[in-house]
């Protein structure tokens, strides 16, 4: 009897000793607040001619110890982070310049993080008109390997978006070389996906040409993909 009561102790102490083993809760991703959404920002402080100090804002996001703030010049490719406690940070970016930014909040109990959504915005500067902001291409993903359907075609899916809100047309290139100089046709603005027809075991490129009403126009840069 003795015995038995020994071995219910243990179990019931490996149990209680057990059932703490939650995981730490995990950071959620932060709203962005500023600048907003496919606008221009206006409320730089100009450094020098090229430049001029933003203000980025977001709202804090549970589980978070620290963020970090990735702005990325679109012209470029080139990005710029900071991290910080606090829900703003403040950036030296150029002038007249299209730009994306996230956040990613970040927790000391996590190895997982959470990473807002990506806004674009044109940094002010002496331009009257903006050329539209560069197409996201969001589906085949670069780098993707995907499968053609029954017509052996693929969904070339992008976004697009213009400060001035006067995109023209879309202009896709896509061909099996690198860069792809083939034009499928000139697109109006409300078109933002195109089937293509695809061969397997074969890697294609792909961009896209946005032009606004001014004739300003901006280049997506080159995407691949695999078909098997």
């Amino acid at each position: 009897m003795i015995r038995n009561l020994a071995i219910v102790s243990i179990l019931a102490l490996l149990v209680s000793c057990g059932g703490n083993d939650d995981p730490p809760p995990v950071p959620e991703g932060a709203a962005l607040v500023f600048p907003e959404e496919n606008s221009e920002c206006t409320t730089g402080v100009s450094i020098n001619e090229t430049l001029s100090q933003v203000t980025f804002q977001w709202m804090a996001s549970s589980n978070t110890d620290r963020y970090s703030l990735s702005v990325v010049n679109l012209d470029t490719n080139v990005p710029q982070t900071i991290s910080t406690a606090a829900t703003s940070a403040s950036l030296s970016i150029a002038k007249g310049t299209p730009f994306s930014w996230s956040v990613t909040s970040i927790s000391s109990n996590s190895d997982q993080t959470a990473t807002s959504e990506t806004w674009l915005f044109y940094n002010a500067g002496s331009e009257t008109t903006y050329a539209p902001f560069p197409a996201q291409l969001v589906n085949p993903i670069s780098g993707a390997t995907v499968q053609k359907d029954l017509a052996n075609e693929v969904l070339l899916e992008w976004q697009g978006a213009d400060v001035d809100n006067d995109i023209a047309s879309f202009e896709v290139f896509f061909s099996d070389e690198n860069p792809p100089t083939t034009s499928l046709g000139a697109l109006d603005s409300e078109t933002m996906e195109l089937s293509v027809s695809v061969n397997s075991d074969t890697i294609y490129y792909w961009r896209i040409i946005t032009t606004d009403l001014e004739g300003n126009s901006s280049d997506s840069g080159v995407f691949d993909f695999k078909v098997f």
